[in-house]
C-alpha cells in the first residue's frame, strides 16, 4: 500500500503509529478482522482477498512448489502466488477438475476442516462395472485399511462411469473407495467443490476469479460472515 518494505512496516507498527479502530497495535501478526487500519491517523484501504477457480489438468501437483515437478501454482500470475493465494485441499496429480484457491487462510482452513463436511462431487471412469450393491456400500461408509469413509452418495451413470459425492477429502480417498468395491479408477474428474461448480467455459489449465455470488456462497459454506 506504499508504506515501504515489510521491515519498514514492522517498524511503523512497533512505533505505535498503526492503529486498528483507533487503538495502537504493536503486534505485526495481529489480524485486522475487518477493523479500520490507519497510519498516523490516516485510513488505509486494504486490498480485498483473491479467490480463484481453476480447471486443474492432469500431470500437475497440487502444491505450492516442488523441486522436481510442475505444480498448479505455475499456472497462476506471479502476483497471485506472491500474495499467498493457495489451493484449498488437494487433487491427485492425475485427477482433473475444479480447484479453489484463496489467500484467505481462515476461509481455507474452515472449508477443509473435517467438522464442516464440505461436499465434493467427482465423476469416475472405471476399469470394470460396479457390483449391484455398490451404492448401498457407499451409503453405509466404505471401510478402508486405516479409516472408514463417511457415507457417500453414488450414482451409476453408465456401465463404466459413476458420480460420487463425498463429504471429506482424505488421501486418495475416492480412488480407494472404488478399489474397495473391486473397481479401479481409470480417470477421475472433480465437478464441484462445496457450492462451486466447475465453469464449463474454462479449458484445462485456465482459471478465473470467483463472482460476487460465488464468494458469498463459499463464505457461507465455511460458516463465516459474507465478505469479499
Amino acid at each position: 500500500m506504499g508504506y515501504g518494505s515489510r521491515r519498514d512496516v514492522q517498524a511503523l507498527i512497533r512505533s505505535g503509529r498503526v492503529t486498528l479502530d483507533g487503538r495502537p497495535v504493536r503486534d505485526s501478526g495481529a489480524e485486522t478482522d475487518g477493523r479500520q487500519v490507519a497510519v498516523d491517523g490516516k485510513a488505509v484501504p486494504l486490498p480485498g482477498h483473491t479467490h480463484i477457480m481453476l480447471y486443474k489438468p492432469a500431470g500437475l501437483l497440487t502444491a505450492a512448489r516442488d523441486r522436481e515437478a510442475p505444480t498448479v501454482m505455475d499456472l497462476l500470475p506471479p502476483l497471485c502466488v506472491k500474495n499467498g493465494c493457495m489451493p484449498v485441499g488437494r487433487l491427485d496429480k492425475d485427477t482433473t477438475g475444479i480447484l479453489f484457491l484463496t489467500d484467505d487462510g481462515t476461509l481455507a482452513h474452515r472449508l477443509i476442516s473435517p467438522k464442516r463436511h464440505v461436499d465434493k462431487v467427482y465423476r469416475a471412469e472405471l476399469e470394470v462395472p460396479l457390483p449391484p450393491d455398490a451404492a448401498e456400500r457407499f451409503r453405509n461408509g466404505i471401510a478402508l485399511q486405516d479409516f472408514t469413509a463417511l457415507p457417500a452418495e453414488l450414482e451409476v451413470l453408465s456401465l463404466l462411469e459413476a458420480r460420487v459425492t463425498v463429504y471429506e477429502g482424505k488421501y486418495h480417498q475416492v480412488k480407494r473407495m472404488f478399489a474397495a468395491v473391486g473397481c479401479p479408477v481409470v480417470r477421475l474428474h472433480r465437478e464441484s467443490f462445496g457450492p462451486l461448480r466447475l465453469d464449463p467455459r474454462l479449458g484445462e489449465g485456465e482459471y478465473r476469479p470467483l463472482t460476487e455470488d460465488e464468494i458469498r456462497l463459499v463464505y457461507r459454506a465455511a460458516g463465516m460472515e459474507e465478505k469479499q
